[in-house]
């Protein structure tokens, strides 16, 4: 049976000669590994340029419980990405969310608010033309709503920030794990603020990538599964 859904595109590998499998992040089903026949043909119905990581799609596909690879029968981007394929900072970012939301959606079930979280972010970093220096803190940080160990806060401006319990503190924890001032008042601006505005939040490159470290170790610390994540260098060059 064909079934219609918006997609996400997160790694092809090559199949064959001439086909494809994608793994592709729907809104349905989740994360499905989808075979497209001869899509690396001159004249394929659906080409191999429309599948790269983190395009939007909408597909029609057959969906099976048993486990096997599915099949595509129509794909389209919608919308089309206009500037992350062609801008080296947006495009930069995307490899590195990329990287990001393939470990943790390999086998991710069907979640209509994390898919359009996810779908809206890619959105909106394709079209900004703001400074783009936090953006990927803020979805760092707004990912982890979805995972189940988002920062909690609290009314008082508290100086330790426990990355093993996600929460700020009076107390120097005794593990090494913790944010400490001056960057537990710089990661606090940045759970509050939203796209639009994370622009406005100053710190230093240095400052920027101990946080960035940071944040990798708070998922590493909640995801068993997280690992190296080797597209960070790429941040490294462009936001120093």
């Amino acid at each position: 049976m064909l079934s219609k859904t918006r997609g996400i595109v997160l790694k092809t590998t090559n199949y064959s000669e001439s086909s494809l499998v994608a793994q592709i992040y729907t809104e349905a089903f989740g994360t499905q590994s989808y075979l497209i026949t001869g899509a690396r043909k001159p004249k394929a119905k659906i080409k191999a340029n429309i599948l790269q990581p983190l395009h939007l799609l909408e597909i029609v596909a057959t969906h099976k419980d048993n486990g096997s690879l599915q099949r595509i029968a129509e794909a389209q981007q919608t919308p089309s990405l206009r500037e992350i394929p062609y801008d080296i900072i947006k495009s930069s970012l995307a490899l590195f969310l990329n990287e990001i939301l393939y470990k943790i959606l390999k086998e991710q079930e069907s979640d209509p608010y994390l898919f359009e979280f996810i779908h809206q972010s890619i959105r909106w970093l394709d079209e900004t033309h703001l400074n783009l220096a936090n953006f990927h803190l803020v979805f760092l940080i707004k990912l982890t709503r979805f995972l189940g160990f988002y920062p909690i806060t609290s009314k008082q401006a508290l100086p330790y920030f426990n990355l093993h319990e996600a929460t700020f503190s009076n107390n120097l924890p005794e593990h090494p794990q913790v944010l400490q001032e001056p960057h537990t008042s710089i990661f606090r601006k940045l759970i509050e603020s939203e796209y639009s505005n994370c622009d406005r939040i100053k710190m230093s490159a240095a400052d920027r990538q101990f946080l960035l470290e940071k944040l990798l170790d708070f998922y590493r610390l909640h995801r068993t599964d997280f690992r190296e994540v080797k597209s960070l260098y790429i941040l490294e060059e462009i936001f120093r």
